[in-house]
């Protein structure tokens, strides 16, 4: 069995590789595609596999976008982080789905599943794109801190960057003040809106109005100065690199 992996996070990707060889070693992953344009172009290149799973928001658009610019009669099973409206949405054509954070049973029960498709039929995905783009996740606007005996509403222009310290995350404002936070980063990164914000590597979330320099370092490292700025020296992740350089472009 041929599989395809559309997930735009590099570490999601590979342990859900580890996860499908897990249940059987004889499947080959031959793509892993973190983009709609490296989707599209992969697709007018090969034919297609057995099985695609694919992540919804990736960070240049909707993956269902790939299917308005190429023809794919492969079936789908989607990987998700949200969950009720998608839900709902995928029922509607006996689309498998997992809802992030993935667990073995439920891609082992997804697998079996797939096992019984109709291989022939083609992906009606129109009812569920429509469904979708009706209901947009909601961004967070604001926070709530305690500071003291008291709670404070921070905006969402007021956050220069999140990050994260002995296991604890914190919200850094542009004036300079910080405060800690009871979500992880992992959770931080599904509820802001990818156009404003990256994470760059495990320990930031950075806004883009808060990057002052980007310094070029060899073998393609790149440094970032934030403002307000933080003593240690702060660097994208390899991995994270292009995607840093396309999210800046964007």
């Amino acid at each position: 069995m041929n599989i395809v992996i559309i997930e735009d996070e590099s570490l999601a990707a590979d342990h859900l590789e580890r996860m499908i060889l897990k249940y059987d070693p004889s499947i080959n992953v031959i793509a892993k595609l973190v983009s709609v344009e490296e989707a599209v172009t992969w697709f007018n290149l090969h034919p297609n596999p057995d099985l695609i799973f694919l992540d919804i928001h990736l960070e240049d658009n909707l993956s269902f976008v790939i299917f308005e610019r190429v023809q794919v009669k492969s079936p789908l099973i989607f990987t998700t982080a949200y969950d009720e409206y998608a839900i709902r949405a995928f029922k509607l054509r006996s689309i498998d789905y997992l809802l992030k954070p993935i667990i073995q049973q439920e891609l082992n029960l997804a697998l079996e599943k797939y096992k019984d498709w109709q291989f022939n039929a083609t992906i009606d995905i129109t009812e569920i794109y429509e469904s979708l783009q009706q209901k947009q996740p909601k961004y967070k606007q604001r926070f709530s801190v305690q500071v003291g005996s008291k709670i404070k509403t921070v905006t969402i222009d007021q956050i220069a960057y999140f990050y994260s310290e002995e296991s604890i995350s914190f919200m850094m404002l542009t004036d300079n003040t910080s405060f800690p936070l009871d979500h992880s980063l992992d959770q931080l990164i599904n509820q802001l809106n990818p156009k404003d914000f990256f994470r760059i590597n495990r320990q930031y979330i950075i806004g883009l109005n808060a990057i002052r320099n980007v310094h070029i370092f060899p073998k393609s490292r790149l440094k970032v100065d934030l403002h307000p700025a933080q003593q240690k020296e702060i660097f994208v992740s390899v991995d994270k690199v292009t995607k840093f350089k396309e999210w800046l472009d964007s």
